[in-house]
C-alpha cells in the first residue's frame, strides 16, 4: 500500500519514528523487497493549539481546555470549523473561544439556506443562472485548492463568502432551478470533510440518495468559472490613473483603445507623447509618456 500519499505529524517526529520508517524502507528498497525510495509521498506538520497563556497545554500548568463544554453547547461541527478557521494548520496559536458564536450563527445560516423554503420550488424556472454557476465553480476550483494545501482556515472562508451569494441568489428568479438545486449540492459536499455531522444531516433532509460521504468530489469547469467582465487597471509611467470595466475576453488592441479614450488617462497624456504601451492580460494597460 506504500507509499503513503499524505503523512502529518508533529515536526518532533522528524527525529523519532520518522528516521526508522524512512529506514527500514531503503533497507527494504536494497534487498529488492519494496520498489520506492520513500515511505510517504507527502510530510506535513501540524502547529499547535496552545493555552490562553500562550504556552503548551499541560495539566501541569493547569491550561488545559477540554472541548467537551464547547462541544455541548454550539456542537461538534460548529467546534470543528472554527479550529479550522481560526488558525493556520500548519502554525496553530493560544486557544481563544471568541468567534466560536459567530460560527454556530453561520452553520444555522447555512441550515436556513438549504432547508427554509421562500416559494413555490420549480425546475422549469428560467431564471438568469449564469452568475450562480460561475460562482459555484469557482468555489469548487477555491476549495478544492484549498483542501490540496492544508489551508483550511481559507477553506471556511470560501464557503462563508458561497453561502452570502447563494442567500442572495435565494431572493431571485434562480431560486428552485436546476442551477441552484446544484449550488446547494456542491455546498453541501464541499463543507462535508469540515463539518461531516450537519451536511449528512441536510443532505439526508434534501432527499438525497446514500451518504454525502460516499459522493464524487465536485468537477470544477474553467469555462463556467470565467468572469464575464473584468477590472483593468490603467496606468501611466507605472502610477494607477483608472480602472476601467471590460470583457474578460478583450483583446490587446482593445484594451489599449479603451485606456487611451478614458478621460482621467486623456487628462494626463494631453500635451505629452505616448511612447509605448504595456499590456498585462486580463490586469493592466500601462501607458508610457514624455
Amino acid at each position: 500500500w506504500l507509499p503513503v500519499d499524505c503523512y502529518t505529524g508533529g515536526i518532533e517526529h522528524a527525529t523519532m519514528h520518522l528516521i526508522y520508517t524512512r529506514f527500514f524502507t531503503k533497507a527494504l528498497r536494497d534487498m529488492g523487497i519494496v520498489n520506492l525510495n520513500e515511505p510517504m509521498a507527502q510530510l506535513r506538520n501540524q502547529g499547535m493549539i496552545l493555552g490562553e497563556d500562550n504556552e503548551k497545554m499541560s495539566k501541569s500548568r493547569g491550561n488545559v481546555v477540554a472541548p467537551d463544554e464547547q462541544v455541548a453547547r454550539f456542537g461538534a461541527d460548529a467546534v470543528r470549523a472554527f479550529l479550522m478557521f481560526g488558525y493556520r494548520w500548519d502554525q496553530g496559536g493560544p486557544w481563544s473561544s471568541t468567534g466560536l458564536e459567530g460560527m454556530y450563527r453561520w452553520l444555522n445560516r447555512v441550515w436556513n439556506l438549504v432547508l427554509e423554503e421562500t416559494g413555490q420550488e420549480d425546475s422549469k424556472k428560467q431564471g438568469d443562472t449564469r452568475a450562480i454557476e460561475r460562482i459555484t465553480h469557482k468555489t469548487i476550483k477555491r476549495v478544492t485548492d484549498d483542501y490540496e494545501g492544508f489551508e483550511f482556515n481559507t477553506i471556511v472562508s470560501g464557503l462563508m463568502e458561497f453561502c452570502n451569494a447563494l442567500a442572495d441568489a435565494k431572493r431571485t428568479d434562480v431560486y428552485g432551478t436546476p442551477a441552484w438545486n446544484k449550488a446547494i449540492d456542491t455546498l453541501l459536499v464541499l463543507l462535508a470533510p469540515v463539518c461531516p455531522h450537519i451536511s449528512e444531516e441536510l443532505w439526508a433532509r434534501r432527499g438525497q440518495a446514500c451518504s454525502i460521504h460516499q459522493q464524487p468530489w465536485p468537477a470544477y469547469d474553467a469555462q463556467a468559472a470565467a468572469d464575464e467582465v473584468i477590472t483593468l487597471v490603467v496606468q501611466i509611467n507605472g502610477k494607477v490613473r483608472d480602472r476601467i470595466q471590460a470583457p474578460a475576453d478583450i483583446s490587446e488592441e482593445k484594451a489599449v483603445q479603451m485606456a487611451l479614450a478614458s478621460e482621467a488617462i486623456q487628462r494626463h497624456t494631453k500635451g505629452k507623447q505616448i511612447v509605448k504601451t504595456v499590456y498585462v492580460p486580463g490586469k493592466l494597460v500601462n501607458v508610457i509618456v514624455k
